[in-house]
């Protein structure tokens, strides 16, 4: 027989035990089945094989060579013909024929008896797998290999750099004993200055992969302070971004999504109007959220960033058209979602676009700058919050998620181009933030444009979230703020996973794996 290590080797029945050099005989153990007892002076009277209408085992001699010799040749060789031959084993259909007809009893119990005993020919074939079972292994294994196949065509196994994960190079055993589909989800939001799109697979518990992604200024909330309604430039833009965003959606098998717009959707007089022309011209179906659960998304998208220590943190969202402020109160159980701790938030109805409007972003004073402050600050009055109790030991803190405060941060490195894995998470203190602000502000508007992390197309608007951001700080002052390059994508992203419970899913998978 072809051995899986030792190569072919010839497979011997039981009478070649005959012949070992330690002199020592195979006794079956007595008195153990059925609760009969065999003896010299005893004969068996029935037969161990289980098998009616057999004569009754002779009893063993004095050599027990006679007695012996059956006995092997029964439970090793199926018939053997002589003592210390080797006999031609069955191969193939054959041998998988005879494993599901079954051994006898006999065999089977005394094969569990030396199982510990055999050496390298005593292993099974490779195949003894009875056709039927490797059959079906067959054919999951090779829809296993398809699906495999299927998704890394459609970009899923991809990264950001285009590089292959290394879930995709998992073994083709793995893949058969666990094919299960990718899971992908997908986050649209569609704000007053922004369409942003997320497509994500999720990973580690509370974390998930980037699959793909989109952003693009479009400017959608451009003149509605004064008119009320969106304009049809903005609404051009917007429909040629979501255009490109359901062009990415077609090309992937998504599980779940969940398509947003904010402010100016909520303010306009015709929002609904243009998003009934979105889906008749892209398709997608958007849904207009309310402030409380924009509030709460901005929340679960940075929950990881809030560490264990933290007790209390004060979180913005400075957006076009809208700022929402969430304050957070962590006592000594910490639920799974941070939303759960929000005590009290508020949403100001002003946003970089339309401060920039009202004030002007280009030619910025100092005096225009301090003016800016003190509208946001009579805002920020109304907001009935109880006041927050600073410890020395840093357990309170700002974190600000928008393009104001990563603009500033990546002021602040002096990147030559924006790069979102050197600013999201990173610690500016009091007195980094108002050195930004002062320099931005020292600037005109060609130099802010020609910044690479500005641009020209927020060069008019980054100051008027400087001051948006200053109102804030007077109000929660605090030693340091975290920046954070996330905001209402990936909590809808995190919202929508843990509500499948994906990640206890997967954690069930990996156990399975390690067994």
């Amino acid at each position: 027989m072809e051995d899986p290590e030792g190569g072919v080797k010839p497979q011997f029945d039981g009478a070649s035990a005959a012949g070992r050099k330690d002199g020592k005989k195979s006794r079956r153990r007595k008195g153990k089945r059925g609760g009969q007892t065999r003896s010299a002076a005893h004969p068996a009277s029935h037969d161990l094989s289980g098998n009616a209408g057999q004569s009754a085992r002779p009893v063993e001699d004095a050599a027990g060579h006679p007695a012996r010799k059956r006995k092997r040749r029964r439970r090793g060789g199926h018939g053997a013909s002589q003592e210390g031959s080797p006999q031609p084993q069955p191969t193939g259909a054959a041998a998988n024929a005879a494993r599901l007809d079954g051994d006898a009893p006999s065999s089977r119990r005394n094969r569990r008896k030396h199982r510990g005993k055999r050496g390298l020919q005593g292993r099974p074939l490779t195949s003894a797998k009875p056709s039927h079972v490797q059959l079906q292994e067959n054919q999951v294994e090779e829809t296993a290999r398809a699906a495999v196949q299927r998704e890394m065509q459609n970009g899923a196994g991809v990264g950001r750099k285009g590089r292959p994960e290394a879930h995709a190079h998992q073994g083709d055993r793995q893949v058969a004993e666990h094919p299960w589909p990718e899971e992908l989800y997908a986050a649209l939001d569609l704000g007053t200055n922004n369409c942003r799109l997320l497509i994500a697979q999720p990973t580690r518990p509370g974390q998930f992969r980037v699959v793909d992604a989109f952003s693009r200024i479009v400017r959608l909330g451009e003149g509605l302070a004064a008119s009320g309604r969106l304009s049809d430039e903005a609404m051009e833009r917007a429909i040629e971004a979501l255009r490109v965003c359901a062009s990415k959606l077609r090309n992937r098998e998504i599980r779940r999504m969940r398509l947003i717009a904010t402010e100016a959707c909520r303010q306009a007089v015709n929002g609904e109007e243009f998003l009934g022309r979105v889906v008749a011209e892209t398709g997608l179906e958007l849904e207009i959220i309310d402030r409380e659960t924009e509030a709460r998304l901005a929340v679960s998208g940075c929950s990881s960033l809030v560490g264990r220590e933290t007790r209390s943190v004060v979180l913005f969202d400075i957006g076009g058209g809208s700022s929402e402020i969430a304050v957070i109160r962590i006592g000594d159980n910490r639920f799974s979602r941070l939303a759960n701790h929000i005590t009290h938030w508020t949403s100001l109805p002003v946003g970089v676009v339309t401060l920039s409007e009202r004030h002007g972003g280009r030619d910025v004073t100092p005096e225009l700058f301090e003016g800016m402050v003190r509208e946001v600050e009579g805002m920020l009055g109304r907001f009935d919050c109880p006041e927050i109790e600073i410890a020395q030991t840093g357990d309170f803190h700002l974190i600000g998620t928008s393009g104001t405060v990563t603009t500033l941060a990546g002021v602040h490195l002096d990147l030559p181009r924006y790069d979102r894995r050197k600013v999201d998470g990173i610690w500016l203190s009091d007195d980094e933030v108002s050195a930004m602000q002062a320099k931005l502000l020292s600037w005109d508007f060609d130099s802010r444009a020609a910044n690479p992390c500005i641009g020209p197309d927020r060069a008019d608007l980054v100051l008027a979230g400087c001051a948006i951001l200053e109102a804030i700080r007077r109000r929660w002052p605090s030693p340091r703020m975290r920046v954070a390059d996330r905001g209402l994508r990936e909590g809808l992203l995190t919202d929508m996973m843990a509500d499948d419970g994906v990640w206890r899913r997967n954690r069930n998978r990996r156990g399975q794996r390690a067994k």
